[in-house]
């Protein structure tokens, strides 16, 4: 662990405020009496991040922009809705994965009531019984299993090197921290388990 910083967390925002405006780095550095690598790994990471995607915002308004106004509202209702659709998807995969932790918790319960050196029909009814709620506690974790899948694929890819330099093309419209292309949705509901009616 570090030593604690000599600057106070409203400092650190100020520094980095003023980076954003344009600011010198070693200007900084000076005026706050720290040294330009401190200032560097406090700030200067995060401050590119915002600009980056302050940048992304811009262009994202300018394209925006550019539509005849009707596509305008249509491109801002399909943002919207897939940002709806995020959340509710979302928090249906915390309530999966809930649901999977509890019924696998109720299976592991019920197994230590098999007898097994002498298995009875009874233990053998347990065990049966076992095997529905793993299926259904393996059934459950689908949908948070793919999201997080999901958003493994879509860290890799923001993490990759852009276009400019070589790497895979970045996604139109990102929804923090789920899935930034529609056709991923698709996949990932076509792949939860169906029920049988």
């Amino acid at each position: 662990m570090g030593r604690p910083s000599k600057l106070t967390d409203a400092q650190w925002s100020e520094i980095q405020r003023r980076l954003l405006a344009g600011e010198k780095q070693a200007a900084l550095a000076r005026e706050f009496s720290i040294s330009k690598a401190a200032l560097g790994e406090r700030v200067s990471k995060r401050t590119e991040t915002i600009r980056s995607v302050a940048n992304d915002l811009a262009r994202a308004e300018i394209s925006l922009h550019k539509l005849p106004v009707s596509e305008q509202f249509m491109a801002v209702t399909l943002a919207e809705e897939l940002k709806a659709i995020s959340g509710h998807l979302a928090g249906a995969a915390r309530f999966s994965a809930a649901t999977s932790h509890r019924l696998a918790g109720i299976a592991n319960a019920r197994v230590q009531e098999v007898d097994d050196v002498n298995l009875t029909d009874e233990s053998e009814l347990t065990l049966k019984s076992l095997a529905v709620l793993q299926r259904m506690a393996n059934d459950a974790s689908v949908i948070p299993l793919n999201l997080l899948a999901a958003n493994k694929a879509l860290v890799e890819r923001n993490n990759a090197p852009s276009e400019d330099e070589g790497g895979p093309a970045q996604g139109v419209l990102v929804v923090p921290g789920v899935i930034d292309n529609p056709s991923a949705w698709t996949k990932l509901v076509q792949s939860a388990p169906q029920t049988k009616e």
